[in-house]
């Protein structure tokens, strides 16, 4: 249950994902990642929140939200394949989820206990997977994934929009002052 996935075993865009998570068990990498997460932004204001580094970019407020809605999606698609489901599973389009949210008209501290709390329902998730499970392969947004490379797409998500948000964001000479 707790090896990496091969790569079979999730579409080939997800491998820039997957490829970003360290060895190691899954399930303490997603605990440890939500712990630094939330420790790395509890402390912007809401200012900050609303950054954005170019016009057409999502603000802070909107990539954690976006985490958190994807994060969701992926967790269902896991209890899904998990449970046998043999039905293909849809795509989403994460731009217009991301508009239709409005996440600008939330706090900071609302966003980022709901990704605290969507995080916590994927950890409790896995922790009660059978083993056999973990193996299971089921398809979504028209490809074939198990439900471990979904547990590895998720993590890989946030590390990519983390080192976006250090790169982009919160290293821009244009990043607000507290």
């Amino acid at each position: 249950m707790l090896k990496r996935p091969e790569s079979n075993e999730y579409a080939a865009y997800y491998s820039s994902y997957v490829n970003r998570v360290p060895d190691g068990n899954i399930i303490n990498l997603l605990e440890n990642q939500l712990n630094k997460w939330i420790y790395s932004l509890k402390d912007l204001t809401e200012e900050q929140g609303r950054f954005r580094y170019g016009l057409d970019k999502w603000t802070i407020k909107e990539v954690i939200g976006h985490i958190a809605d994807t994060e969701r999606i992926m967790g269902y698609r896991m209890l899904c394949i998990a449970r046998g489901e043999t039905i293909p599973l849809p795509g989403y389009d994460d731009i217009s989820y991301v508009q239709n949210a409005e996440f600008n008209r939330l706090s900071l501290q609302e966003l980022l206990d709901n990704l605290m709390i969507v995080r916590q329902s994927t950890i409790s998730l896995l922790k009660i997977l059978p083993s056999d499970s973990w193996g299971r392969q089921g398809n979504a947004n028209g490809a074939g994934v198990t439900v471990r490379g979904i547990a590895y797409i998720i993590a890989g998500h946030e590390l990519h929009h983390c080192q976006i948000l250090q790169d982009q964001y919160l290293s821009s000479a244009d990043f607000p002052a507290e």
